[in-house]
Formats: C-alpha cells, sequence, structure tokens
C-alpha cells in the first residue's frame, strides 16, 4: 500500500512544479499558447528555472529602469521643467516604443513615403540606442551652452565617441553618413523641432560639428 501512495504524491509535486512553471511563465506576460511550447520544449526542470530567473531579472532591469525615469519625471515636475522626450524613451518595451514611435512612423510615411518597420522591434537595443542618444545629445547641447565652438577637441571626441556607438552597436555609420545624418536633421521639421526643443539653434551646431568631423576623420 505505501508505494501507490508514494507514486501519488511524486505525480502531486510533478504537478505542482508545473503549476509553479505556468504561473511563473504567466507573470512574464506570456500567452498560454507559447506556454505550452516552452514547457514541451524544455523538459529539465534546472534550465527552465534557470530561463524564468533570467527572464525575471530581465523584468526586473526594466522595471528599475522605469522607476528612475519615473523619479526623474516627477523631480523635473516639481522643479516646473518639462521631461526631455529623449528621457522617456528608457526601459520601454516593444508595445511602448510601437507607441512611441507612431508619430514620428507617420510623418516619415507622409512626408518621404517611407514606412519605418515598428514590427520587428527589439526593445532592448531600442533602450540601448536611446540612452546613448539621450547622453550624446545631452553633453553636446551642454557644450553648445557652455560656448564651446563647433571644432572644438572635446565636441569632436562627443561625435567620435557617439559614431563609434552607431557603428558597432546600431548600424554601419562613419564620418560621412552621420554628417548626411546630422544636415537631415537640421533641415527636416519635425527632426529639427527635437533638437531645438533641447536648445535653440543645436540643429546647426550639431551639423556643423559634424561636417568639421567628416573633414578630419
Amino acid at each position: 500500500m505505501i508505494r501507490p501512495v508514494d507514486s501519488d504524491l511524486g505525480a502531486y509535486f510533478t504537478e505542482l512544479a508545473r503549476l509553479q512553471q505556468i504561473l511563473f511563465y504567466r507573470e512574464l506576460g506570456f500567452s498560454l499558447r507559447d506556454i505550452k511550447h516552452a514547457l514541451e520544449h524544455e523538459s529539465e526542470r534546472i534550465h527552465v528555472l534557470t530561463k524564468q530567473q533570467q527572464l525575471l531579472l530581465q523584468r526586473k532591469a526594466q522595471l528599475d529602469q522605469m522607476l528612475r525615469t519615473i523619479a526623474d519625471t516627477i523631480a523635473a515636475e516639481r522643479k516646473g521643467k518639462t521631461m526631455d522626450k529623449h528621457e522617456m524613451f528608457k526601459g520601454l518595451n516593444k508595445q511602448q516604443w510601437q507607441e512611441t514611435l507612431k508619430e514620428q512612423k507617420e510623418y516619415l510615411e507622409n512626408r518621404y513615403g517611407y514606412e519605418m518597420d515598428t514590427d520587428h522591434i527589439d526593445a532592448e537595443k531600442l533602450n540601448e540606442a536611446a540612452a546613448e542618444s539621450e547622453r550624446f545629445m545631452h553633453e553636446l547641447a551642454e557644450a553648445y551652452a557652455g560656448g564651446l565652438r563647433f571644432d572644438d577637441a572635446h565636441v569632436q571626441h562627443l561625435i567620435g565617441r557617439h559614431v563609434g556607438f552607431l557603428n558597432e552597436r546600431v548600424a554601419p555609420t562613419d564620418a560621412a553618413s552621420f554628417k548626411a545624418s546630422a544636415r537631415f536633421f537640421m533641415e527636416d521639421d519635425f527632426h529639427r523641432s527635437v533638437l531645438e526643443g533641447m536648445h535653440v539653434g543645436l540643429s546647426c551646431y550639431l551639423y556643423a560639428a559634424a561636417v568639421k568631423y567628416a573633414e578630419t576623420a
């Protein structure tokens, strides 16, 4: 009589373990279909738990970043300042990025007939690129406000570091292509307004600095 009882307990704990896995995946936002697929292709419990741990740590990092962004926004509002648009690009998921890029996507399509692909967004990559762009533009704006010339060594260093990041982590970028992008940002109404919103004259300053960088690269 003992063996059947042990067998029943074993089956019971197996079901509890399976329920735990399902609840983990549900907490991470997986659909029932995706959960079924995950469980069918991950038979080893330790492997499942390790993967779930990694996913939860990624979620934690995203939530921590969003909390920091909210805190910065609250602090800015209390000081009567408007949160810079680029600072809102921290810790967004795919759906949030699609919503954030909706206006720009419609503008590019209506103005230039260019259709931005937002169906295959890599949220982690975009968050990283947005954080870098925010850092670069704020440091450039500080240099401009501080009276540094566009050909100052510090300004040129900022551009070189940014171009290096873009080339390594985003898309192939050299001095000539960055210069072309800077010119587009200066001449296009939508993108110029973003830069001018950070500091009046910043779009022209960026282009002048990019031209100098292209000449010496």
